[in-house]
């Protein structure tokens, strides 16, 4: 493979106008695809194979005309104090507000709180229940805006007005934090690089990548059904990855550079050790992503399949376009430990040359743990177990009002609501009776509402509604407990073992559906991939990770060591979107439970992003190893040519992700500060102390890998060791870059010329 990247980088190198259109018109042709494409509608949600979903499927096949997936809106009113609903003026200014709800080509219907029993019983709240024929996040500004202007009219004849429901839900912003987290690498590039022409390199790389990615996604997602976060992920992963695969790329080109090689040599080479390590890395991220396909949730699996897109193009990009820049910016581009005149390069040179070169702090902090590997062990494991303690406590959730600001009219909606009809009103249970089967229908809805009234924990139980054929009816069951308590998880499934033996009274199905009986599958339903899905990632990667590195410990310490970082990274997002600890410095207003899908989404990631850094710090070490070096010295040159760009790679991939903590998308903010923390202790304490006091103490045994499967394994070269008198080779046939500079312009521009 690394013959093969040489060869690719030195043509992209070459043929750089001609790498360069390809990836311009590719990205002109994203572009051009998505402004024409039409308006992608928000994605539906669904959880194949889940009670609650079967549920919802069949109210959407008997109840035609129900639009099952319309928004809604809960319209609630409060009388001022001293005041009931059921006064006079009161009354007319609800009802006269209801009139104005109905209004417009979007409202399926509206429910009158007068006719529909839709008052508190102490009289003080009402609410009118208005249902849309299309999802919330499709509906027209003007109808939003009906909705708003008949809750004002309501509040001019004071009464106390929120709404409540999804019909007011804005598309996510991310805010000014993703600004914030690219002006933050491209400061890092600068300091790690010292100019700016080999800093913006990976910055507009990666721009263009996530460009011609979420583009491509924009095109496609009316289709396919893509949402909003979609895009979004993908975006922040692209980023993140595509600044980190071409710093490694151009940072290697630097280290050739310095010891002598030509720039197109140096490109060649670059691309065939770091690139190496680059296709290999972005293959353990793609298996992490596609692998979320296995939980079966479509919604997941788009979310995961369109970051795998964005990665793949991240990698083609780095073994491609960076040389191809490279070519273009010639001398401008200057080897490692030689800083450009804006920096104060030249003064930094002449004193480096008469000073005695003093190891950088990647080699010292080598040393230390080379001579203290137990200690810095324990400490590390120490740490992070302490970090992963609150994830015990985890509670999942797909959220509700009850989560968001009480700023928001949503929030105060639900708090009416919760006093003057109880805490379970807002999460009441629909119960679906499928009697078409049955012989008497009517005597079976009859026989699950008195069997659902005797369970415990019930508030309210409403008559059967049959559809128009008779043969299913939905019951609404209101619990004595909010939505997220144990006791209402508790009436679910009290609900379904009722049904089981009304199935052998009746013949009749009963299924149980709605917010909250969603939210229990789908939390159940993650807990039952988990296993197989890490079991599937991480036997692929570990098989992947024992050709890479041809050893059996090194890929296991690769995974354990992802393990602490995953668990303790699961551990901070419960202490602070959970528990509230410094929610503040976040901007969580309010603790809630933990997005459902974020555990498995955030193991998925990391995993791919740990051995990222794993495969780019340990193949050095590997390189130096098995080119004769002592394992111990090994581990420290390791760390002197690579510390330092992991550290930038670290610290970038953290801006980036922190950036989109400022996201108003619940989830998005979680996964962007999971990300963040995660990619902190992976980079910091995994792999940058434990790594090294795991392979410190090993020693020779790291590397051992039996016999046999070493004549099975296919010889990859990620270390390059075929490029050892390639660079010979190729300089004794005269070929481009070896001296001459046919075609390439000017020094100055992008010219060949010898270092």
């Amino acid at each position: 493979m690394a013959t093969f990247l040489y060869r690719l980088g030195r043509l992209a190198f070459r043929r750089r106008h001609f790498v360069a259109l390809i990836w311009v018109a590719l990205l002109t042709l994203a572009g051009f695809a998505a402004a024409s494409a039409p308006a992608a509608s928000n994605t539906s949600f669904s959880v194949p194979g889940t009670e609650a979903q079967k549920a919802f499927d069949l109210l959407e096949q008997r109840f035609p005309g129900m639009s099952a997936d319309g928004g809604n809106a809960r319209v609630v009113f409060k009388a001022p104090a001293g005041e009931k609903m059921t006064d006079a003026a009161n009354r007319d200014a609800a009802q006269k507000t209801v009139e104005e709800l109905g209004e417009g080509s979007e409202v399926a219907s509206v429910a009158d709180p007068y006719k529909a029993d839709a008052v508190s019983k102490d009289g003080t709240i009402a609410y009118a229940s208005v249902k849309y024929k299309v999802p919330g996040m499709e509906l027209q500004d003007g109808t939003r805006e009906a909705l708003e202007d008949a809750a004002q009219d309501a509040r001019d004849a004071g009464l106390t007005v929120e709404v409540g429901g999804d019909a007011l839900q804005a598309q996510p912003e991310t805010g000014a934090g993703e600004i914030i987290g690219i002006a933050v690498a491209a400061v890092v590039l600068v300091i790690t690089f010292g100019s700016l022409l080999a800093a913006g390199l990976p910055l507009l790389t990666a721009l263009i990548g996530v460009g011609i990615g979420v583009s491509a996604i924009t095109a496609l997602a009316s289709a396919l059904d893509l949402g909003s976060t979609t895009s979004t992920l993908a975006s922040m992963i692209g980023l993140a990855v595509g600044i980190d695969y071409a710093l490694f790329v151009l940072s290697r080109y630097r280290t050739e550079l310095a010891e002598g090689r030509e720039r197109e040599e140096a490109a060649g080479r670059a691309v065939g050790t770091a690139g190496s390590a680059v296709v290999f890395a972005g293959l353990t991220v793609v298996i992490a992503l596609v692998g979320l396909s296995v939980v079966n949730m479509p919604m997941l699996t788009k979310m995961g399949l369109a970051a795998a897109g964005t990665v793949a193009i991240a990698v083609l990009i780095a073994l491609t376009m960076i040389p191809a820049l490279l070519g273009y910016a010639g001398r401008r581009v200057k080897p490692a430990g030689e800083k450009s005149r804006f920096l104060g390069g030249a003064r930094a040179a002449r004193k480096a040359a008469s000073a005695k070169v003093k190891p950088n702090m990647g080699t010292r902090w080598a040393r230390f743990v080379v001579r203290r590997p137990i200690a810095v062990l324990l400490l590390g494991i120490v740490g992070l177990g302490a970090a992963a303690i609150p994830a015990t406590s985890m509670d999942l959730g797909i959220g509700d009002d009850s989560s968001l600001p009480t700023s928001t009219t949503q929030r105060r909606a639900y708090d009416l609501l919760s006093d003057g009809f109880g805490p379970g009103f807002n999460g009441p249970l629909v119960v679906v009776v499928d009697a078409k089967a049955s012989d008497d229908p009517d005597a079976a809805f009859k026989q699950v509402g008195d069997d659902i009234k005797g369970l415990e924990n019930v508030a309210t139980v409403t008559p059967a509604a049959p559809n128009k054929a008779g043969d299913t009816a939905t019951i609404t069951v209101i619990p004595d407990s909010e939505p997220s308590a144990v006791t209402t998880e508790d009436l679910v499934y009290a609900i379904r073992d009722a049904g089981t033996d009304i199935k052998a009274d009746t013949d009749a199905d009963v299924l149980v559906t709605g917010t909250t009986a969603m939210n229990i599958d789908v939390a159940q339903k993650l807990n039952d991939a988990l296993m197989p899905y890490l079991a599937l990632v991480v036997g692929l990667a570990f098989l992947l990770l024992i050709v890479v590195f041809r050893s059996i410990l090194v890929p296991l310490k690769a995974a354990l060591g992802f393990l602490l970082s995953v668990m303790a990274a699961l551990g901070a997002v419960v202490a602070v979107f959970q528990w509230g600890w410094m929610a503040d410095l976040v901007g969580v207003d309010e603790t809630r439970p933990i997005v459902a899908i974020m555990p498995i989404f955030l193991i998925g990631v990391v995993f791919g992003l740990a051995m990222d850094y794993e495969v780019f710090l340990v193949t050095r070490m590997r390189e130096a190893y098995i080119h004769g070096e002592k394992p111990s010295q090994a581990v420290v040159t390791g760390f002197n040519h690579g510390a330092r760009v992991v550290t930038a790679a670290a610290v970038i991939m953290i801006a980036v992700f922190a950036g989109f903590v400022g996201s108003s998308e619940a989830m998005v903010k979680m996964i962007g500060f999971g990300l963040a923390i995660a990619v902190f202790f992976d980079a910091f304490i995994v792999r940058m102390a434990i790594v090294p006091a795991v392979l410190a103490l090993l020693g020779k045994k790291a590397w051992w890998l039996p016999k046999w499967l070493d004549r099975v394994l296919p010889n990859v070269d990620v270390e390059g060791e075929g490029l050892r008198t390639q660079g010979d080779r190729t300089h004794a046939s005269g070929s481009p870059g070896s001296g001459d500079a046919k075609g390439a312009g000017s020094d100055e521009g992008h010219g060949l010329v010898k270092v």
